[in-house]
């Protein structure tokens, strides 16, 4: 279990709205970024889990939505990403990924007791969430996986997978870029272009981090059998990025109380699409009802 640090009274305003900054250490040292989109008297708390090389502040747009319809927010970013600490894309293993959900977790329990959590995960951050659910059983309303990544819907260049899996065991910590098509976020440009300009964002990946998340994706794409919280899966149709084939997959392997939604034209941000309205409608429609 990580430590838990001072929580820090930090207030930032923008023209969004009003977010409180925390941070918390884990028991490697790191220092891990976290923030909350508080409201009074919530129905529901959302705790985020962001993607590959990005950060939680690029959902700021998302918890306000989530905020007008009086459900608080929480976030962080993943070590090696945004404003937490470490090597950029890098981590010790995959399950120091996944302490980091569990303190998040724990968080939005403390300052919300009693009120029904969901946990969101957007790519990467799909992976981590239905990763945790499986192996950790945490006791949450529900989760919402948004285009995760099971499957990709290219082929990894083979010297980048060759050179991570010799690396892995040498040089953990060696590094290359992610190889992501930053053009597949959106068909929204302006999207593309404040991601490119965005300080908080890296292209980063190291050989442990990259092999660790193939491997995790190959397992969940092999997965069957129950799912142990209600589960809403989106995916967008045209997803460059991660497989909509392999979330319909998976979803058609696993029972329970689990909704598929594929959205049909939409790239790998579903919630940074010009149809993010309709998207975030549906999941609160989704969360509404299993309140």
């Amino acid at each position: 279990m990580q430590i838990k640090s001072l929580i820090l009274g930090h207030t930032t305003n923008d023209l969004r709205m009003a977010s409180s900054d925390f941070f918390w250490q884990t028991t490697d040292g790191i220092k891990i970024y976290g923030t909350e989109w508080p409201v009074e008297n919530p129905q529901a708390v959302v705790a985020i889990i962001h993607g590959l090389g990005e950060h939680v502040q690029r959902y700021a747009h998302v918890a306000s939505f989530f905020n007008q319809h009086h459900i608080a927010v929480l976030g962080y970013d993943r070590r090696g990403h945004g404003q937490s600490g470490g090597k950029r894309g890098h981590t010790r293993s995959y399950n120091a990924f996944l302490d980091e959900i569990a303190y998040l977790t724990v968080e939005a329990e403390e300052r919300y007791p009693g009120i029904p959590l969901f946990l969101y995960g957007h790519s990467m951050g799909g992976n981590l969430l239905l990763s945790y659910i499986l192996h950790r059983h945490p006791t949450i309303q529900g989760a919402i996986v948004s285009a995760p990544h099971i499957r990709l819907s290219f082929q990894p260049s083979s010297v980048m997978v060759g050179m991570g899996k010799l690396m892995r065991g040498i040089f953990p910590g060696f590094s290359q870029p992610n190889g992501l098509d930053v053009e597949q976020l959106s068909r929204d440009k302006t999207v593309v272009e404040k991601y490119q300009a965005d300080p908080l964002v890296h292209n980063a990946i190291t050989a442990i981090t990259g092999m660790s998340m193939l491997e995790s994706a190959a397992a969940l794409d092999k997965y069957q059998g129950s799912f142990p919280v209600p589960l809403l899966l989106l995916h967008g149709g045209a997803d460059g990025i991660t497989s909509p084939g392999g979330t319909s997959d998976f979803a058609s392997r696993v029972t329970g109380d689990v909704t598929l939604k594929v959205w049909d034209g939409l790239f790998h941000e579903m919630h940074n699409e010009p149809e993010q309205q309709e998207v975030l409608k549906g999941i609160l429609d989704w969360i509404t009802k299993r309140i």
